[in-house]
């Protein structure tokens, strides 16, 4: 079966290679790839930009639904045939201290698909049981796959901080997830403005669909309009360090810093004004299983509309073309069809 395989740790090594139908094991699935998302770690993989262990080579790919195929014994919650979409946390050791507290998704022997086992970017994926949710069937197969970066958001927005109604907050980095966080807090009752560079305004184009406000370079005066203290949060999802410094310049005392986005670079300035504001910086990452049924929930009803995001659907076999699109940034969100 084709697959989309990132083979080193070198710019642009990634190709299609043909590859065996994998294996079951005790409770896995054999899940029927319908459609997966194309994430921004998969093109910094792409490109070898990356702060993460990868275990080459390895399918990329860990934003998906389908159909169970196959499977060793049918359940009471799952069987062959059933629309299913997948958590990212394929390998979770289930004595740990966070997995048993329900946070697996903070284990840190936790491998996910696409980068520590073979992602979803082919034909067939092994999928713990565990790892899967139904999805309804009026939920189109390109906007189920992108449950997952929802979740990031709901985690980063949501579940990591407090937004009350009449909060302003700034997020920086209108990507998938920056633009999802936005939509979030706009849910939760927040005046919202997403900040980009002039060579976003394509995605910033689409946050303005979702309501939210749109800032190109410096947000500092918006930031600052009003009483001039700054914004009561700030989403940093820009996947650069050195934007945890316009974060911190915006935020008010007393506030918030929700960091979803990855940065290699060392940060490279003090941390003083976070001491002096007494502001809370909030690391944020992945999810965990009620997070994924709440955001189920919502795009089955509506509230939660993806569609925006999708710029277009590719074959698998045109990856190249689907990765070229999106990272050029005239899209928010490429999805292949396997």
């Amino acid at each position: 079966m084709p697959a989309v395989v990132n083979y080193a740790n070198e710019t642009g090594a990634v190709e299609l290679r043909d590859l065996n139908e994998p294996e079951l094991g005790p409770g896995d699935a054999l899940v029927e790839v319908a459609a997966v998302g194309v994430c921004g770690s998969d093109l910094h993989q792409w490109q070898a930009l990356h702060s993460w262990p990868v275990n080459y080579p390895v399918v990329l790919g860990h934003e998906f639904c389908g159909t169970i195929a196959k499977i060793k014994t049918d359940g009471d919650q799952f069987r062959e045939g059933d629309r299913v979409v997948s958590e990212t946390a394929a390998i979770v050791d289930p004595s740990s201290p966070m997995t048993r507290a329900g946070k697996y998704n903070l284990d840190p022997s936790r491998k996910g698909f696409g980068y520590g086992v073979n992602g979803a970017m082919t034909k067939f994926v092994r999928v713990p049981l565990r790892c899967l949710h139904h999805i309804p069937g009026a939920l189109p197969a390109e906007k189920a796959a992108l449950c997952e970066p929802c979740a990031v958001a709901y985690n980063a927005v949501v579940g990591n901080v407090s937004v009350n109604p009449g909060d302003r907050v700034l997020v920086l980095g209108p990507g998938p997830i920056g633009i999802l966080c936005g939509v979030m807090a706009k849910l939760r009752g927040a005046r919202v403005a997403v900040a980009g560079l002039e060579r976003d305004e394509a995605r910033l184009a689409i946050a303005r669909q979702y309501g939210c406000e749109t800032l190109i370079d410096d947000p500092r005066e918006w930031a600052m309009s009003g009483d001039g203290l700054g914004v009561e949060g700030v989403v940093d999802a820009a996947g650069v360090s050195a934007t945890l410094k316009i974060a911190l310049d915006c935020v008010r005392p007393a506030g918030w810093i929700s960091k979803v986005g990855w940065g290699r670079d060392p940060v490279g300035f003090s941390l003083d004004p976070l001491v002096q504001k007494n502001v809370t910086l909030q690391g944020s990452f992945s999810h965990n299983w009620p997070i994924w049924e709440a955001v189920i929930r919502m795009m089955a009803d509506g509230t939660l509309d993806v569609g925006p995001l999708i710029g277009g659907v590719w074959s698998l076999e045109d990856w190249h073309e689907a990765f070229e699109t999106m990272h050029g940034g005239s899209i928010a969100k490429a999805v292949l069809t396997p």
